[in-house]
C-alpha cells in the first residue's frame, strides 16, 4: 500500500503548489489595478488669460460698378442695328440699337391720320355750331336744330381727345424700338447681335454707370459676427500691383448666404479710384475688426469628448484633471480660439493630455522642474 499512497501525495503537492502560484498571480493583478488611479501623471498646463483681439483679416474680391443697368426693349421684334460695343463709353440718352418697327410704324401712321380726320370733323361742326347760333337769334332755326349742332360739336371734340390719345399711345410704342441708355457709362457685356429676334425684357446690352465704384468680397460668416460693420473702412488695392491702392467703407453686408459658396457678400463703396483699377480687377481688401476679449489656448490641448471639442482642467485643490466640452470660435495655424466653455484663471492640459483619464491626479512639470 505504501508505494501507492506516496504518488498520490506527490499530485496533491504539486497541485498544492498551482494553486498557490495562481492566487499570487492573480493578487498582483488585483494590486496593480488598484494602485493605477492613484499614479501620478506629470503634464504641462497653461493659465487661462482673456486679452484683447482686433485681428486683421485680408480677402480677395472683385471690382464692380456701383449700379449696373440690364438694357432691354419693351418690345419683341427682330434687331437691324446695334451702334456700340463691350467697352464703348456711352452717354444718358445715346441710341444704341434700332428694332424692325413697322408694325408699329404703321399702327402710328394710322393712329395720325384718326387725329387729323377728327380735327377736321372738330372744324366742321364748330362751324356748324356757331353758324346755327346766329340762325337762332334771327329765328331762322328751332332751338332743337341749334342745339343738335351743340352735340355734334362735343361729339366731335371727345373724338379729337380719343385720336390724340391713341397717336401718343402709338408714338410711345414707336420709341420703344429705339434702345436708349439711361445714364453714362461704359458697356460691360452684349446679349444680341442684328439680325437675331430679341423678346421683349431681353438683355441686349449691360450698362455700367460711370458714377461710384464698388469692391465685392465674399466673406465667411465668422468675420461679420466678429465685428464687420456698416461705414467701416477697408483698405483696398490691386492683387497684381499693391502701389494702386484706394480706402473705402462698407456699404452693403448681405442677410443672405450666397446659396453656392455659403458665404455673405460685401459691397465696400470706395472713395477714389485710381488710375489703372478697372472694373473686374482682382483686389484685396484688409480690415481690423473690432477689438474684444477672447480666449486663446493651443492646439495640443484639444481633444474630443464624442463628437464635440474639450480639454482638461485641472481642479487646483485635488490635482486631479476634469474633461470639460468647449465651443471653438476659430482654429489657427497652432492655436485655437474659444467661444466659450472657459473662464479667465482656470489651468488646463497642455501638453500630456491623450493618456489621461477623468479624475487622475497630475503634477505640473514646469513646478517638478522649478523644485530641481
Amino acid at each position: 500500500m505504501m508505494p501507492i499512497l506516496r504518488p498520490l501525495n506527490q499530485a496533491v503537492v504539486h497541485l498544492w503548489y498551482g494553486s498557490l502560484i495562481l492566487f499570487c498571480i492573480v493578487s498582483m493583478s488585483a494590486c496593480e489595478q488598484n494602485i493605477e488611479p492613484d499614479v501620478v501623471r506629470p503634464v504641462r498646463g497653461l493659465v487661462i488669460e482673456t486679452h484683447l483681439s482686433g485681428d486683421l483679416i485680408a480677402l480677395t474680391g472683385q471690382l464692380h460698378a456701383r449700379d449696373e443697368t440690364k438694357l432691354a426693349f419693351r418690345l419683341s421684334g427682330k434687331l437691324i442695328q446695334s451702334s456700340v460695343n463691350v467697352g464703348d463709353m456711352v452717354r444718358a440718352g445715346q441710341i444704341l440699337a434700332y428694332l424692325d418697327a413697322a408694325t408699329e410704324r404703321h399702327t402710328r401712321n394710322a393712329a395720325q391720320a384718326d387725329h387729323a380726320a377728327a380735327l377736321a370733323l372738330l372744324d366742321q361742326t364748330t362751324a356748324a355750331e356757331k353758324r346755327f347760333g346766329n340762325l337762332l337769334k334771327e329765328k331762322a332755326v328751332s332751338q332743337a336744330e341749334y342745339e343738335e349742332a351743340v352735340r355734334q360739336l362735343k361729339a366731335a371734340k371727345s373724338q379729337v381727345n380719343v385720336t390724340r390719345a391713341k397717336l401718343n399711345s402709338a408714338e410711345v410704342q414707336l420709341s420703344y424700338a429705339e434702345l436708349k441708355a439711361d445714364a453714362t457709362g461704359v458697356i460691360t457685356a452684349k446679349g444680341a447681335e442684328p439680325g437675331e429676334v430679341v423678346q421683349a425684357g431681353q438683355m441686349v446690352f449691360v450698362l455700367a454707370h460711370q458714377e461710384g465704384r464698388d469692391a465685392v468680397f465674399d466673406m465667411p460668416a465668422q468675420i461679420i459676427r466678429d465685428g464687420l460693420a456698416p461705414r467701416q473702412e477697408i483698405d483696398v488695392w490691386l492683387a497684381d500691383n499693391p502701389a494702386i491702392k484706394t480706402v473705402g467703407h462698407v456699404r452693403e453686408i448681405s442677410p443672405q448666404a450666397n446659396p453656392s459658396t455659403r458665404t455673405y457678400p460685401v459691397k465696400v463703396s470706395l472713395e477714389s479710384l485710381p488710375a489703372g483699377m478697372f472694373l473686374g480687377s482682382t483686389i484685396v481688401g484688409r480690415v481690423k475688426l473690432r477689438a474684444g476679449t477672447q480666449i486663446e489656448i493651443p492646439s495640443s490641448a484639444l481633444m474630443m469628448r464624442e463628437t464635440h471639442p474639450a480639454v482638461w482642467v485641472i481642479d487646483p485643490n485635488t490635482q486631479t484633471v476634469q474633461k470639460r466640452e468647449i465651443e471653438v470660435a476659430r482654429y489657427h495655424q497652432n492655436a485655437v480660439v474659444i467661444a466659450s466653455g472657459l473662464e479667465s484663471g482656470e489651468r488646463i492640459v497642455t501638453a500630456g493630455a491623450h493618456s489621461l483619464h477623468q479624475g487622475q491626479r497630475v503634477t505640473l512639470l514646469e513646478e517638478v522642474n522649478g523644485r530641481r
